[in-house]
């Protein structure tokens, strides 16, 4: 799936260092956030992106609005 993380790749949250348990797992692709910061793939948990969200709003470009 386009935008998963790779099979031996740790879903980490780059806020809080939570990972997904393993309930969640199947599901934590569609649910967490992910960018791309210095060439590399970051995650944030759905609780961190829920409580940062004005901040993550903020530093998008214009041209998503």
């Amino acid at each position: 799936m386009p935008g998963a993380p790779a099979a031996d790749a740790a879903m980490v949250c780059a806020t809080c260092g939570a990972t997904p348990t393993p309930e969640e797992a199947a599901t934590a692709a569609l649910t967490w956030s992910r960018g791309t910061e210095n060439g590399r793939e970051v995650w944030t948990c759905a609780a961190c992106s829920r409580r940062h969200l004005r901040s993550i709003e903020g530093k998008l470009d214009s041209a998503w609005w």
